[in-house]
Parts: C-alpha cells; sequence; structure tokens
C-alpha cells in the first residue's frame, strides 16, 4: 500500500501534479489543510481514499481540523498542527497523541518536514509543496509505504 502525505499547498496545484504523476499510481492520500479551496480539485484528479483537513488558512471550510484513521495495523492521527503550537516545538502534539493512542502523528503547518520515526509514536511532518520555509526552500512530501508484512516505511521526498 502507498500512501502520499502532502500539506500546506495553499490552492496551487502544479508541484501537487508533479508529485502525482512523479509517484504513479497511490492508494491513499493524507492531505494535511492548507489546502485554500484546492480540495475539489483534488477529490476530481484522484481515485482513491482522500484524508483531506482544514488548515488556520482554510476559513469557511467544510473539512475537518483533524481526524483519526486506520491504516494497516496503525493508529493514525491527521492535524495540521496549529491547535498544537507546531511552529513552537511538537510537545503538545506528542502528549495529544499519547493520550489518545496513536502509533503515527502526521502534522503540517510549519512548512518545514520533519521525521521522528524512531520509537513507539512516529511524528512526521511532510513539508509545503507550495511555500516552503526550510534551508534551501524546496518542495518536500512523504511516502508511506505498508510492506506484505503490515510494517509502515516512510520515505521524505524533494520535488
Amino acid at each position: 500500500m502507498k500512501i502520499l502525505i502532502v500539506s500546506d499547498t495553499h490552492g496551487r496545484h502544479g508541484n501537487l501534479d508533479e508529485v502525482l504523476e512523479r509517484e504513479g499510481k497511490i492508494d491513499m492520500l493524507l492531505h494535511l489543510g492548507d489546502i485554500e479551496d484546492g480540495e475539489h480539485y483534488i477529490e476530481a484528479v484522484l481515485d482513491c481514499p482522500l484524508h483531506l483537513l482544514s488548515g488556520n488558512n482554510d476559513y469557511f471550510s467544510y473539512l475537518p481540523g483533524e481526524k483519526e484513521i486506520k491504516i494497516g495495523k496503525y493508529r493514525v492521527l491527521l492535524t495540521h498542527g496549529h491547535g498544537y503550537y507546531v511552529s513552537m516545538n511538537t510537545k503538545r502534539l506528542r502528549e495529544e497523541a499519547n493520550r489518545r493512542g496513536v502509533d503515527i502523528v502526521f502534522f503540517g503547518h510549519t512548512h518545514k518536514p520533519y521525521m521522528d520515526v524512531e520509537g513507539d509514536l512516529k511524528v512526521i511532518n511532510p513539508g509545503s509543496l507550495s511555500y516552503p520555509r526550510q534551508e534551501g526552500r524546496q518542495a518536500t512530501y512523504v511516502v508511506m509505504e505498508i510492506n506484505a508484512n503490515g510494517n509502515a516505511s516512510f520515505e521524505l521526498k524533494i520535488v
């Protein structure tokens, strides 16, 4: 199973289109917010399960602010992250993830990729496809793959 994780596209689809072409068939897409009215475009171009969230710039959005889902054997929390002050650190987000008993938490908001996949709780931010803020300012995303044994791997990729 191949899951594409993106965030902070802010209504711009050029890099998303490039990533979709590059990655080929995906089984699921997770968008962690700040879609800015791009949800209809994403729904139109993809034919797989979608989990789309609203972010702090998705005014009047019908999308949920966060969601818990199951991917294979993993309990997953999806959030944009601004409500957990992730721009400062991931402490509150980790506390909430542990309180809920999830295995993986995906978040966005910072426009900077972050991956901590050691230990029981995996904490991952794919960065931004449209407005990256990390050094070098390269657009990034994450691909999660579930192998035949049901185990997950994560790869941070540059557009």
